[in-house]
């Protein structure tokens, strides 16, 4: 059976450069790794052709023997797998090196490093926008777990401290002959700890941790917003036997207020309701601000349902940061209700006693325009 071109095996073009073959090799490599696919025999195979196929076209040498000659490059002179200028595919501790190298710790570690490192946590926490506004100290109770005391973290009963795993002679891993290839995986003894618990701890069942409710203190700065992360690093799970734990990860939602809106980081929003008459003949309304105290707002004669004011260094703090946005007080003209029969007869004599194309600009023009298009319609 005739082998696959290699960059059709990694799905890039003949010109590709380096970069343009890491990112295909490693977006495959996480696809079919064979510890993503135990007992799976095609994807193990696809493994091994694409590792193949990486490996001669990332080496400049390689990749020029292989564009002039193809798969003939590696085929004469030499053992299967060595190619004619001596350079060979190792796919065992030279491929793990590469592994390792592209991918760090995503397929859990690098090897042989950070095994059982304690798993990350999240908490959900809520806080008013007046608390955002100013920031806070909280307390939060977290239930984890945490190094066992009994024995240190170690695992083994009274502290004592891990053999090395006999299967992988403390390597962490093992390695399989499939034909000329050499395929490594993790220790299935030990996890790819290289150690394992003789007699393990009775207090934490050999886990190096116990679970337990703590309680932690949290500062919450000024200026934060909805959805704001804080990391706590190594609040989180212990890892097992004495491995580093996990970071705790603190996500902040913001309640609805009553009065005010966030606009966005920095600025907010007061909607106010006035009167007509206020509106109307103008004045001034004190609102509130997000600090606590009251201001003053001057209201112009005539003034429009959606109409603001800006209110300079009124709003919200910034975060790492001594200034404040702006308050923005949004007008809402309100229509007087449940009147009483003079209020309208008030009200009709001062309809009567004015012209509409002075009191009332905006509507008289509307109804001009309606008349207009009306007339043209007839026509």
């Amino acid at each position: 059976m005739s082998k696959q071109d290699y960059y059709e095996t990694l799905g890039v073009e003949r010109g590709a450069d380096q970069d343009a073959l890491k990112r295909a090799y490693r977006k495959l490599a996480m696809q079919w790794h064979p510890d993503r696919n135990p007992n799976n025999p095609e994807a193990e195979q696809k493994f091994k052709e694409l590792s193949e196929a990486y490996d001669v076209l990332k080496d400049d040498q390689k990749r020029a023997a292989y564009d002039r000659f193809g798969h003939a490059a590696f085929e004469n002179g030499g053992r299967p797998g060595q190619g004619p200028g001596g350079f060979s595919f190792d796919f065992g501790a030279g491929f793990a090196d590469i592994f390792d190298e592209m991918f760090g710790d995503l397929m859990g570690g690098k090897r042989g490093q950070a095994q059982g490192r304690g798993a990350d946590l999240r908490y959900n926490m809520e806080i008013t926008l007046e608390e955002a506004f100013g920031g806070k100290q909280a307390k939060i109770r977290v239930p984890s777990s945490i190094t066992c005391e009994e024995c240190g973290g170690s695992g083994g009963e009274r502290g004592a401290k891990p053999a090395a795993c006999k299967t992988c002679q403390g390597q962490g891993k093992v390695r399989s002959q499939s034909g000329f290839f050499t395929i490594e995986r993790t220790c299935p003894a030990c996890g790819g700890a290289g150690r394992v618990i003789e007699k393990a701890c009775r207090s934490c069942g050999g886990a190096g941790r116990t679970q337990r409710e703590r309680t932690l203190q949290v500062n919450i700065p000024s200026g934060v917003e909805d959805g704001t992360r804080i990391r706590l690093a190594g609040e989180g799970e212990a890892g097992l036997r004495g491995a580093p734990p996990g970071d705790l990860y603190i996500f902040l939602g913001i309640q609805p207020h009553r009065v005010f809106q966030r606009r966005d980081a920095a600025n907010i929003v007061c909607r106010c309701p006035i009167p007509m008459t206020k509106a109307a003949v103008g004045g001034t309304i004190e609102v509130p601000t997000i600090d606590g105290t009251r201001t003053k707002v001057q209201i112009p004669a005539g003034t429009q349902t959606g109409a603001q004011f800006r209110l300079k260094g009124k709003g919200m703090t910034v975060l790492r940061s001594p200034q404040r946005g702006d308050m923005y007080v949004e007008i809402v003209v309100e229509t007087p209700m449940n009147l009483t029969k003079k209020q309208k007869e008030l009200l009709q004599e001062f309809e009567a006693a004015g012209s509409a194309e002075k009191t009332s600009p905006e509507a008289a023009g509307f109804f001009t325009k309606v008349k207009e298009l009306w007339t043209d319609l007839k026509s």
